[in-house]
C-alpha cells in the first residue's frame, strides 16, 4: 500500500494551497481518510478527516479555512486550504484508515505559508 501526497509548496499569507492524496495497492475497504499536521518541533496535530459516507470532522485550528473532498472511485483524499496564516507552516501527512482496523500514512508534503 503506498500513499501519494502532493500539491505543497510556498505561499503568501492569506493564499490557497490544495493538497492531495492517492491511495494504491491493496489497501481493501477505506473508511475514513484524514489529514494531520507537524510543524517543525511540534507533536503532529489533526487536521481533519472525512468518512466513507462523506461527513467530516475538522480540528479547531483550521475548521472554517479548511476542507476535506475524497473521491472513492479513485482512492484520493484532498484538502482544500484557504486564507493560509504563518502559523499553518507545516509537513501535511494523509492517514487512509482501512478495514480490520489498519492505518496508512503518506510521505508528507510540506506547506510554508510565508508572512
Amino acid at each position: 500500500v503506498q500513499l501519494q501526497a502532493s500539491g505543497g509548496g510556498l505561499v503568501q499569507a492569506g493564499g490557497s494551497l490544495r493538497l492531495s492524496c492517492a491511495a494504491s495497492g491493496s489497501i481493501g475497504s477505506i473508511n475514513g481518510m484524514a489529514w494531520y499536521s507537524q510543524a517543525l518541533g511540534k507533536q503532529r496535530e489533526f487536521v481533519g478527516i472525512i468518512s466513507s459516507d462523506g461527513s467530516t470532522v475538522y480540528g479547531n485550528s483550521r475548521k472554517g479555512r479548511f476542507t476535506i473532498s475524497r473521491d472513492n472511485a479513485k482512492n484520493t483524499v484532498t484538502l482544500q486550504m484557504n486564507i493560509l496564516q504563518p502559523e499553518d507552516t507545516a509537513v501535511y501527512y494523509c492517514n487512509v484508515r482501512a478495514e480490520l482496523g489498519l492505518s496508512y500514512w503518506g510521505q508528507g508534503t510540506l506547506v510554508t505559508v510565508s508572512s
